[in-house]
């Protein structure tokens, strides 16, 4: 039976708001290297960079009536994420949808499926990552479903759950791990701006990361060119 769950639970709105300034590879980093959606999903254009809470729905191939339906379930602070239920490169959104969407506040979409009206959406400053480029038409016939988990960019999307996505692509953080994420990514942030700090004052990676005792363990050894020879 199709379904819309229209009062789902958010992660907390500033912690959502605040991942986009820590950027996808620091969170995915910061959570253990988990949640990264497969590459396939890339930013229609260059530059954005968002973080928010999902609203997800599932889309039946060629066919996007449900993002028409989705939409009046997002709330300022949202990122809608829109998964297939099998694999289509339709064109779903444009910048119509795009531009209902950026007026009720969403920040982006997530789109495991084509996109078109690049420019124009590029143009309204509504960010979208999406599978492929596509100018192909959908129609309006079949229902899916409008805030359940789906698998989007071969990661599972909770609703509530928080999206964060940039020119590196796009990371999910569950929603109950979503302040303590935050917190491990702000800590591997201050520390890779330390780290900076001495990168720029002409330090090795070998010696701020204190490499050099964990290589000679592992059995690296430095010789000279004729020691080499010799050896050789």
């Amino acid at each position: 039976m199709p379904v819309v769950v229209t009062d789902i639970e958010r992660a907390d709105a500033d912690v959502a708001a605040a991942m986009a300034r820590l950027g996808v590879a620091t969170v995915h980093e910061a959570q253990g290297r988990t949640g990264l959606m497969h590459q396939r999903l890339r930013p229609i254009y260059k530059g954005a960079a968002i973080s928010g809470t999902a609203v997800t729905c599932t889309l039946p191939p060629g066919d996007n009536w449900m993002i028409h339906v989705a939409v009046e379930q997002c709330q300022p602070g949202d990122i809608l994420v829109a998964a297939t239920i099998s694999e289509s490169h339709s064109g779903y959104f444009g910048e119509l949808l795009g531009t209902s969407l950026k007026a009720r506040g969403v920040r982006g979409l997530i789109l495991d499926a084509g996109c078109r009206d690049i420019r124009e959406l590029e143009e309204l400053g509504f960010p979208v990552w999406s599978r492929s480029i596509s100018a192909h038409g959908t129609v309006k016939e079949t229902l899916g479903d409008v805030n359940v988990p789906v698998s989007c960019g071969d990661e599972i999307v909770r609703p509530g759950d928080v999206i964060v996505a940039d020119d590196d692509g796009v990371v999910v953080v569950p929603r109950q791990d979503a302040a303590k994420v935050k917190a491990a990514s702000e800590a591997r942030l201050a520390k890779e701006e330390a780290s900076r700090a001495r990168y720029q004052a002409g330090e090795l990676g070998l010696d701020v990361n204190d490499m050099r005792g964990r290589l000679a363990a592992k059995g690296l050894v430095y010789m000279t060119q004729a020691e080499w020879k010799a050896r050789t």
